[in-house]
């Protein structure tokens, strides 16, 4: 009686497991029809002849079946599979040679060996179970912004538990410099990765990833959570500073407003939670050297060329005013790092003495008193810093990408154009006064 007992509550603890880790019912039948089997094999050489059968509706109830043909007493050969016809007569009165007899076995007349290898066997299954299960649960979660407590945290990484109990692990490079974790603190991080070398899952959690970064906006400005805002990139050095590109749906919203709230309050949360890490908010677009231009932000661009990809990596060269460079390139690179990353694009700055096609030129920002400042602005967001930059251009592409009116364009382009046949004009008058008293000179020098 105390080994049907023991039996049934290893059957009883899976079934609190089940309600615990909510595994599927048939699952649960799979794993007790193994573990038996696994025993039975390891008894008799063979499970082909056994049946088990589990009944979840009352608890810890299971049956076990084997069925063996019957000869008669002289000719068995193999007890596994066979069985004397005296024996089963003594059972089924009726039975005779050449049939199959079938017949309960109690488990535990095998003894207390064959109990000890059923509760391994179950104790095996139950953590390959647990194992399964929590990878399961995490690996469609990558990503995903969670809160954890802080059990223990060592020279390399720190251990955290959930609400539900679960161990996951944050390495030290996954932490923001300036992080001090104490025990039983709660702490904010994504899941970066699910692990599971050898059959060993390990949840990695993130503070440093830049999704960790997206899911502190999502929770900070509503118009994300809400769809109207996007965040279409976004790129770290963590604990420095980070540049981030939002879209607009609503011609209504200001993306970036909205998501560095008024006097800065959505986006001050992040800065605390982020320990101090600056962040930069600009707006995405398509135009990939506008895209480039806001991302250099603070610098400004004078001209952008584009080139081949290399080594499957786009290529930008950016031209700028020497005093704008330092801005672009930021404390420690920061800046050009993060618009790199930012922007998808190996970027490098030159500085332009003369404009970046080595002529003199004119920044269009300089024709603010001839021209309106919303043309200047719509030709500078198509990539065109420069009065020379639209003077090449073709006058058709100008009219598509700009999409002003054929008057407007003309106007533009005579009072770009008029620049610089003023100071062609002027270059050779100042040519012709200085050429005039050289005749004199090349007189005296023949006298000589």
């Amino acid at each position: 009686m105390a080994k049907k007992k023991e039996t049934t509550s290893l059957i009883e603890a899976l079934l609190e497991f089940q309600e615990l880790k909510s595994i599927d019912r048939s699952t649960l039948i799979s794993v007790l029809e193994d573990s038996f089997r696994n025993v039975l094999s390891k008894m008799f050489g063979s499970d082909d002849t056994f049946s088990v059968i589990i009944n979840l509706d009352k608890k810890g109830d299971f049956e076990i079946w084997r069925t063996r043909h019957v000869v008669s007493d002289e000719d068995l050969v193999d007890e596994v599979r066979e069985v004397r016809l005296s024996e089963a007569q003594a059972v089924d009165p009726d039975i005779s040679v050449g049939e199959d007899f079938t017949d309960a076995v109690d488990f535990n007349a095998f003894g207390r060996r064959a109990v000890i290898n059923l509760r391994q066997a179950l104790a095996s299954k139950i953590l390959e179970l647990q194992k399964d299960n929590f990878y399961h649960s995490f690996v469609g979660r990558v990503g995903e912004l969670i809160s954890a407590e802080v059990y223990q945290v060592w020279k390399r990484e720190a251990l955290l538990i959930d609400d539900e109990g679960n161990e996951l692990l944050m390495p030290k490079s996954e932490q923001i410099p300036g992080d001090f974790f104490r025990k039983g603190e709660t702490v904010r991080a994504v899941i970066a990765r699910v692990e599971n070398e050898n059959s060993n899952p390990k949840v990695i959690l993130s503070r440093v990833s830049p999704e960790f970064l997206k899911r502190l906006l999502e929770l900070n400005v509503p118009e994300i959570a809400d769809g109207l805002i996007t965040i279409r990139a976004a790129a770290r050095i963590p604990g420095e500073r980070a540049k981030i590109a939002v879209e607009s749906y609503d011609d209504r919203i200001d993306p970036v407003g909205a998501c560095v709230g008024v006097n800065g309050s959505r986006i001050r949360s992040i800065v605390r939670e982020l320990k101090g890490e600056n962040i930069d908010v600009t707006t995405y677009t398509t135009n990939p050297m506008l895209f480039i231009q806001r991302a250099l932000s603070p610098g400004k661009a004078v001209a952008i060329a584009l080139s081949d990809e290399e080594d499957g990596i786009k290529q930008a060269e950016v031209y700028m005013r020497p005093d704008q460079v330092p801005l672009a390139i930021g404390k420690n690179a920061a800046n050009l790092k993060l618009a790199s990353l930012l922007t998808g694009y190996r970027i490098e700055i030159f500085r332009d003495e003369e404009g970046a096609t080595g002529e003199e030129d004119i920044y269009l920002d300089e024709f603010s008193d001839e021209i309106e400042e919303w043309i200047i602005q719509s030709l500078k967001e198509e990539g065109y810093t420069t009065a020379k930059a639209v003077l090449r251009e073709d006058r058709d592409t100008l009219l598509t990408k700009t999409e002003l009116e054929e008057d407007m364009l003309d106007h533009v382009l005579d009072v770009l154009s008029a620049e610089f046949t003023d100071e062609e004009a002027s270059s050779d008058e100042e040519a012709e006064d200085e050429e005039a008293p050289a005749e004199p000179a090349s007189e005296t020098g023949e006298e000589d």
